[in-house]
């Protein structure tokens, strides 16, 4: 009997000694995961730019937690688009503009890559002055457009002479502010068995109204530009490690892509968990209380301080600065990708010196200075942010389209073209986005 004891007794130790060496194993795995984040938390992080965080702002206001379950539903579309992108950049070794430069006749490639360009450069006007707003309306004693100056010329020098390895660490840490929105959603004690209701069972309301703004909700969640910038930071990543030229970028391992999906996935979560915190503390707060006629965070930040108190306004404002100085180098920078792939730049990207890659940072100062002169010739941002809003809800849709055909060919991404659940995800998303567009026209 002491002897069964004994061997009882050591079993369990080693039974024990076992779990720990595995979970020890799991800890070590998940953070070597972790540690390979980059491109995609970056990419989703910069969804939720100021502009974005306006349109969620007003969807809680207005229409209070009826848009929450999109929050949802939008996180796999998002998450099958990016992940697309992400395989089309490192297996073609090339970005999603030259793949499509590829795929369709130049003329229609030219006019989807000025498109998105226009766009962008509307987005990053609206984005420098929701930044100049909420600055100002945290230190007042400097005028708004002396905030727009300070974060354009800030920007626009790091963007030229930092390499790529220094941008994409500063973005990354960047995105660490968005977390203002998720403490500022606790700052207002929600009733959480309410609030997941909301978020699993749809709501639809078919008024003007209501659709228009989810609309709007759906536009900045699913852009075009995050598409390409995703592929090039993909792109970026590979010439870091040393692969300069096309024939060393081409083709993946399965751990890279693995890689790749986990962090797109934890990117785009991470992206519509702010979503889901923003129109969660505008609902509570604003729409409870009648509050609904607001245009911008700015207005929801000035309404939302007497009933949540200082520091959700703080926070809300302060996270808004952040999230300009992480989405901007990401509107930029797609549309010099988009122009440098498109019209076949001799020299491009991040970590190219500007002598070397002249016309690539001629496109991207120019996005960026256009966007940092909105505020003073007096272009109304809300109009700004309507008609970037627009061009993406129209040019989203061809350019899913061909995403998924490029995804989809085998002589181009091999082994790694789509799966079948992919491939659902990807064709709902298209339709989705496809009725949005008619919609637009039609409410």
């Amino acid at each position: 009997m002491r002897n069964l004891g004994i061997t009882s007794l050591m079993s369990a130790k080693t039974q024990m000694k076992t779990a720990a060496e595995e979970v020890a194993t799991g800890s070590r795995v998940l953070w070597k995961r972790l540690l390979t984040l980059g491109p995609g938390l970056i990419t989703g992080a910069a969804d939720d730019d100021p502009s974005g965080i306006s349109t969620y702002s007003v969807a809680g206001a207005s229409t209070g937690f009826s848009m929450l379950w999109l929050a949802l539903v939008t996180t796999p579309m998002m998450a099958v688009v990016q992940g697309m992108c992400a395989r089309i950049g490192m297996v073609t070794g090339t970005g999603l503009a030259a793949n499509i430069r590829k795929s369709v006749p130049l003329g229609f490639a030219y006019a989807v890559g000025c498109v998105v360009i226009i766009a962008n450069t509307f987005n990053v006007g609206a984005d420098f002055a929701g930044m100049a707003a909420s600055a100002h309306m945290v230190a007042p004693a400097i005028p708004a457009l002396a905030w727009d100056l300070f974060f354009g010329v800030g920007l626009l020098i790091g963007l030229i002479y930092l390499s790529y390895r220094r941008i994409a660490s500063f973005l990354k840490y960047l995105t660490l502010t968005l977390f203002a929105y998720i403490v500022t959603a606790f700052i207002v004690h929600p009733n959480w068995p309410q609030v997941l209701k909301h978020l699993v069972i749809p709501e639809v309301h078919f008024q003007r109204a209501w659709i228009t703004t989810a609309m709007g909700v759906l536009g900045t969640t699913i852009t075009p530009y995050l598409f390409f910038w995703q592929s090039n930071l993909e792109v970026e990543e590979e010439k870091a490690k040393g692969r300069t030229t096309i024939a060393d970028r081409r083709g993946a391992t399965d751990e890279e892509i693995r890689d790749a999906h986990f962090d797109v996935n934890v990117g785009m979560l991470f992206s519509n968990l702010v979503m889901f915190f923003i129109i969660t503390t505008t609902a509570l707060t604003l729409f409870a209380h009648g509050k609904t006629n607001i245009q911008t965070a700015q207005d929801a930040a000035q309404a939302l301080r007497p009933l949540a108190g200082n520091s959700a306004y703080l926070l809300f404002m302060l996270g808004m600065v952040g999230t300009g100085l992480l989405a901007i180098p990401a509107l930029a920078g797609s549309s010099a990708y988009v122009a440098g792939e498109m019209f076949a730049f001799r020299g491009m990207g991040l970590d190219e010196p500007p002598d070397r890659a002249p016309r690539f940072y001629a496109v991207l100062g120019a996005g960026v200075l256009i966007g940092l002169l909105m505020p003073f010739v007096h272009v109304d941002p809300i109009r700004a942010l309507y008609w970037s809003a627009v061009l993406n809800g129209l040019v989203s849709v061809p350019l899913i389209f061909l995403v998924i055909r490029i995804a989809n060919n085998a002589e181009v991404m091999g082994k790694w073209r789509n799966s079948l659940l992919a491939n659902v995800w990807s064709w709902i998303t298209f339709v989705l986005m496809a009725a949005a567009a008619v919609a637009l026209f039609a409410v």
